[in-house]
């Protein structure tokens, strides 16, 4: 098997043209519900020199690798005769066993009970464990006392037995139950990923909690202190601060590859569609297609890129460079299958003095972008991509930009409108957007769109979205570049592929 970490998917029994909206290259159960975060649902990990991320099981949670006596073992929410959620811990039944397939319950659980004074439906999702220099581990879990968001810090010198520091790593009031909490160190100088238990001057620490009142991913980027177990964020936790994803993205966790020295992170992706849709496709929820995290390198926010292995899907191959896109234009980019391709766009700006003028503080770029659509004319902007899109337009999904200017500054809108995605009702169809930390007088504007059917996500500024096209789909969808800004844009380079769907893993039976 390959070193690298295997790309999966599932099994399609329906034809393409029955399920049009089933995703190639993202993971996905052939049927039923999906939820949570990726790990506990996937149970991604690395043994032996063997990669897995789709055991056979109905039961995986947060797995630690190499705890005390290198041996792997599962610490998860379980819910006790009272209905509390308690931590648990599970074994492998069979270590010989390459894929881990089969776990004993611990004759110990539950190890770690709900504190006093929490709600038992309040305690939940301890994140992966790491080894400190004491010689124990730590494990955080996610919580909530009177509103105020909680990251409870707990003790174990070997894994079993369970001490509650006297006070939490983090809280901030206000925020909600904390849940899917996600903590690892990241270099301060450096792409490399490095495992949980890093300490050291070189990295810094990430915090990332999904607030269960929003539906949101959040992080704090900043310093931990184990010797008094504290964490300070270098940004405190509001609803305006850092988020992993604008769009359709939750229950997000990371994990540390040792082979190529990256950390990949995944979440889950709901649907936009209604609970009786969901019912006659027979399935629900996916995760996302993993990507490579590490610190930028103004250690302000978090780089987010797809894994190389996208790569191992490729075809079809076309490329432009230094095409001007009048006002008003559009360029149909040919030659790949506009249903399923992964495109990289550069636009090049002049003339900057004309962009228009707007305050943004205090400004929501939500509620900017959907009162000013892809069709709204500005100055620069909108321009990008029109994707999935159908010939005549009816049914479009425009991600595009828009570039503002305040007392000699630039900044950079960039929207996910959906409003024109489907000609079916009774869809959500959210607009998604963000402010992106670019300079268009240094920097040229970079999107990476990955487009698989029905799902659409922006790999810089990160935007995910779920769509369902009834004319715009399979063959008969479209992909343009637009420019509907009254000043002129450039595509400094344009490279895009047909992406084939992913191999499926299948464990084959010798008799």
């Amino acid at each position: 098997m390959s070193e690298s970490y295997s790309i999966l998917s599932e099994s399609l029994h329906a034809s393409r043209s029955e399920q049009p909206y089933r995703t190639a290259f993202h993971f996905q159960p052939p049927q039923n519900w999906m939820n949570g975060s990726p790990v506990s649902t996937c149970g991604i990990q690395r043994r032996n020199g063997m990669d897995h991320g789709s055991e056979p099981l109905a039961l995986l949670f947060r797995f630690r690798h190499n705890p005390p006596g290198n041996k792997p073992v599962i610490l998860y929410t379980g819910i006790d005769s009272q209905h509390r959620q308690v931590k648990n811990l599970a074994v492998p039944k069979n270590l010989s066993d390459p894929y881990l397939r089969e776990w004993d319950k611990h004759t110990a659980n539950p190890v770690i009970d709900v504190p006093e004074g929490i709600q038992p439906g309040d305690f939940r999702d301890p994140t992966t464990a790491w080894l400190s220099d004491d010689g124990k581990w730590r494990t955080i879990i996610g919580s909530q006392k009177d509103k105020a968001g909680i990251a409870f810090l707990y003790r174990s010198a070997e894994f079993v037995n369970w001490t509650r520091h006297e006070s939490p790593l983090h809280e901030v009031a206000g925020t909600g139950i904390w849940e899917c909490p996600d903590f690892f160190p990241v270099m301060v100088d450096g792409t490399n990923g490095v495992d949980t238990s890093i300490m050291s001057p070189t990295v810094k620490h990430v915090l990332k909690v999904g607030l269960y009142d929003y539906g949101k991913d959040y992080y704090m980027i900043g310093y931990y202190n184990s010797e008094i177990e504290k964490y300070v964020p270098q940004n405190e936790l509001t609803l305006s601060t850092l988020r992993l994803d604008y769009g359709k993205y939750y229950a997000s966790k990371s994990f540390f590859d040792p082979v190529k020295n990256r950390r990949i992170l995944m979440a889950w992706v709901n649907e936009s569609d209604s609970e009786a849709d969901a019912i006659a496709k027979g399935w629900s929820g996916l995760q996302s297609f993993p990507r490579s995290i590490w610190l930028d390198r103004n250690q302000k926010q978090l780089v987010q890129w797809p894994i190389e292995e996208i790569e191992m899907l490729h075809e079809n191959e076309v490329s432009l460079q230094n095409k001007n896109l009048e006002g008003g234009s559009l360029h149909e980019i040919q030659g790949i299958t506009a249903c399923q391709a992964d495109v990289k766009i550069s636009f090049k700006l002049t003339n900057l003095e004309e962009a228009e003028n707007l305050d943004p503080s205090g400004i929501d770029p939500q509620l900017l972008c959907s009162e000013m659509g892809a069709s709204t004319n500005g100055k620069f902007g909108p321009f990008g991509l029109l994707a999935l899109a159908s010939n005549d337009l009816t049914e479009q999904t425009a991600i595009f930009f828009r570039v503002f200017q305040n007392n000699g500054r630039y900044f950079v809108l960039m929207c996910s409108d959906q409003s024109w995605s489907s000609t079916r009702n009774g869809l959500d169809k959210t607009t998604f957007s963000a402010f992106v930390d670019i300079d268009p007088q240094q920097d040229e504007i970079s999107l990476r769109c990955l487009i698989t059917r029905s799902l659409r996500a922006l790999e810089e500024g990160c935007i995910t979205a779920r769509v369902y096209p009834t004319l715009a789909i399979v063959e008969q969808a479209k992909l343009f570049a637009f420019n509907n800004g009254t000043e002129s844009v450039v595509i400094s380079e344009l490279r895009a592929w047909s992406v084939k769907k992913a191999r499926i893993n299948i464990e084959e039976t010798v008799v």
